[in-house]
């Protein structure tokens, strides 16, 4: 299974090359909006209209557009929507949004994307992040996603790994790693083979946290700095990210190392993030939507995969932990906190 993922996800970086290679060659005649109606563009965003990450996402995306000749106010209408990391919400704006009846659907995250998959199956629907849109049953593949769904994943199954051996790396005593993550929001098992493969190499003992409040995050953090050597992997997942604040807080009181999926953890007081560019994939959705407008179904639009990752490195954090950050990683760091 994981070869055959695999195989998908080169063949979808050759294609998406190709899409993005088809934009940059149209003449600037063709960004010309296609009719006189304004289009209108709903936006459903999971996290919070404060949260400066999330407005960095919406900018993105409207920046995107308006390199592809579509400016709210001009020949687009935008409806933005804030879920505020609250499921419920979620399904009443999808159902909202829906009965605006616009002509596309931008959404963040799988909980908002499944919201509104329940409410329609005809308006076009382009997802920025969406941890795993086949096991989620978002799409039935990445290559053909057919109905009207299709967009842009933020999974690559050997990050798991990856998050362990940069952990093992910034804290060379690890002995103990919780994975944690929320099981009604994540898709967490993309990750674990990759996890489990590099816990053996490593010799590290890997610890299971599922967590659903703010004082289920605090327990299992407390527990895991009892004892020295313990550490933590932070799982890509909605309620991680908008929970972020008294995790961070949580690892910085307890002594434990973290490394997460998000830049924004790293950059709000984190100690490490490895991961897709969010931005990036919010730019990219851009072109889909602009595709779309112009009359592409969004059954030939394949879904992508991560192409563009990001770390950062909090020294701050990492000099309050007692940790000297080795160069491997400060070399290969794309952003680096003083």
């Amino acid at each position: 299974m994981l070869e055959i993922r695999r195989r998908e996800l080169m063949m979808k970086r050759r294609t998406f090359i190709t899409l993005l290679g088809g934009v940059a060659a149209w003449p600037l005649a063709a960004h010309a909006q296609p009719s006189d109606r304004a289009r209108r563009i709903g936006v459903l965003m999971f996290g919070d209209e404060n949260d400066p990450m999330e407005k960095r996402y919406v900018a993105a995306f409207t920046q995107g557009l308006a390199g592809l000749g579509w400016t709210d106010g001009r020949n687009v209408r935008m409806d933005l929507r804030w879920g505020s990391g609250d499921i419920n919400r979620m399904r009443v704006l999808a159902q909202e949004l829906v009965g605006l009846q616009p002509d596309i659907i931008l959404t963040e995250t799988t909980p908002a994307t499944a919201a509104l998959q329940r409410e329609t199956r005809t308006i076009p629907i382009v997802f920025a992040t969406v941890g795993d849109p086949v096991a989620s049953g978002i799409v039935p593949r990445l290559d053909r996603p057919g109905g009207n769904t299709t967009g842009f994943a933020n999974n690559e199954a050997t990050l798991g790994g990856k998050w362990l051996e940069l952990l093992s790396e910034i804290a060379p005593g690890l002995k103990r790693a919780a994975v944690m993550f929320n099981p009604d929001t994540t898709p967490a098992s993309v990750y674990m083979p990759s996890l489990e493969t590099a816990a053996r190499s490593l010799k590290v003992e890997r610890i299971t946290a599922p967590i659903h409040s703010d004082g289920e995050i605090e327990t299992a953090i407390v527990a895991l700095g009892r004892e020295p050597g313990g550490g933590l992997v932070v799982m890509p997942d909605v309620f991680t990210q908008t929970h972020r604040a008294p995790l961070i807080l949580a690892a910085a009181r307890n002594n434990v190392p973290a490394v997460y999926a998000f830049s924004d953890a790293a950059r709000d007081g984190g100690l490490l993030s490895y991961g897709p560019d969010r931005v990036d994939a919010f730019r990219s959705a851009a072109i889909y939507v602009d595709r779309i407008l112009r009359g592409t179904k969004p059954t030939e639009l394949p879904v992508q995969l991560p192409t563009k990752f990001e770390m950062v490195v909090n020294l701050k954090a990492a000099k309050a932990l007692g940790l000297a950050v080795p160069p491997s990683i400060l070399v290969r760091a794309t952003e680096v906190i003083e």
